[in-house]
């Protein structure tokens, strides 16, 4: 039997306030802000969806990563046509720039409210 290939349906982000980081990344991204599965979400044009949920003993990530810290699991990659202008509205939401950088001129790491890493990349 051949199964059919499987979507993605969403991506779950943990954080210790989710409707701060709903909207930091419905502002950053300009998507639509809207619930589903009675979590507070963001819905893009074509369909993408993520869905924040508070955990009560929520740990921001450490990037870059360290020996006995919390470490990251993964991170969004944000493709952009004007890099600046979109790290400065970032920072402008509440983003934090990342100390280490590793991009040069391609992409700028930075912390969304929650802690969790993020690039913003130059198509």
């Amino acid at each position: 039997m051949i199964m059919k290939e499987i979507s993605l349906g969403n991506v779950m982000v943990d954080c210790d306030d989710e409707l701060k980081l709903q909207k930091f990344y419905s502002d950053l991204l300009g998507w639509k802000m809207c619930e589903m599965y009675s979590c507070p979400a963001v819905c893009s044009s074509n369909g993408i969806v993520f869905l924040f949920i508070e955990e009560e003993n929520y740990i921001p990530p450490i990037w870059p990563e360290k020996k006995d810290g919390q470490q990251k699991q993964m991170h969004f990659d944000f493709q952009v046509d004007d890099l600046k202008s979109a790290v400065d509205k970032a920072l402008s939401l509440g983003a934090v720039k990342a100390k280490n950088q590793y991009g040069a001129d391609t992409f700028v790491t930075l912390f969304d409210p929650a802690g969790h890493s993020f690039c913003l990349c130059k198509k």
